[in-house]
């Protein structure tokens, strides 16, 4: 079996105490208008060139922080420097909206938004949630992060998931958010509900997963982000149907068998 090499996903609640390592080299790949409105302290703004001369010319031993935006981009960064053979690497969940949520709010309570978070606020309101309660839930149990999802919202999902949303929660059919963001085609807020670790396999009362709601709507995209996400495909319905069965397109099938034939 081919050794993948990994890097670590951390949350901005970590990054103090992982910045006392004098050998951190911190690397911000947002743009530079971005990083001279602000940045992470010590960061080194790079761009695509710089991060292949990083690569060659870095220790690979020592500790290498990534962030982006909202921690999509930095997922991709923090992998190459792992293939790379750099042995500590992290890429940051929410990126550097995430960090400065949590910078101005502090980690937000059990029950409640960061204080700071006026948008947040008002689209909580504007969708119908009770403006202060992330956790709330109306519709057949649809959360603010399934709603969120659902709309291909992506910096309102960053912003919940730097809140602390559930990602546990389902609605009155068992799906959660995960299921919404493959409704809505947006591969970017599964980037960012995978690197939050939700559950990938989540069946809903009929049994039914994601990758299975994806393989039945021709969805090609989203099945090839979920099997590389490494999704379990021998999952069935109540029906006994796996994804494979329920294959809509050519593609999808394909790249369903090759996934079992790996497996």
């Amino acid at each position: 079996m081919e050794n993948i090499r990994i890097f670590h996903r951390i949350c901005a609640d970590e990054v103090t105490e992982l910045m006392q390592n004098p050998e951190l080299q911190i690397l911000d790949v947002r743009d530079r208008v971005s990083f001279d409105k602000g940045h992470i302290a010590s960061a080194l703004h790079v761009t695509g060139v710089e991060l292949d001369s990083i690569i060659l010319q870095s220790p690979k031993n020592s500790p290498l922080l990534i962030y982006c935006y909202r921690g999509v981009a930095s997922l991709t960064h923090a992998q190459t420097f792992a293939d790379f053979g750099f042995r500590e690497v992290y890429s940051l969940n929410g990126g550097y909206e995430g960090w400065m949520l949590m910078q101005s709010a502090g980690k937000s309570s059990e029950s409640s938004t960061p204080r700071s978070s006026e948008r947040l606020r008002a689209w909580l309101a504007e969708q119908g949630f009770p403006s202060e309660n992330i956790h709330s839930a109306i519709d057949s149990g649809t959360t603010p992060l399934m709603r969120a999802c659902r709309l291909a919202d992506a910096p309102i999902v960053a912003e919940l998931l730097v809140a602390g949303a559930n990602l546990d929660a389902r609605n009155s059919d068992g799906n959660h958010a995960l299921w919404f963001a493959c409704y809505s085609d947006s591969l970017e807020i599964m980037d960012l509900l995978i690197a939050a670790d939700i559950d990938i396999n989540n069946q809903n009362d009929n049994g039914a997963t994601c990758l299975m709601y994806a393989a039945s709507s021709g969805k090609d995209e989203i099945v090839a982000k979920l099997l590389q996400a490494g999704v379990n495909t021998g999952l069935k319905t109540l029906d006994d149907f796996s994804a494979l069965d329920m294959a809509a397109s050519l593609a999808s099938l394909k790249l369903l068998r090759k996934a079992e034939r790996r497996a």
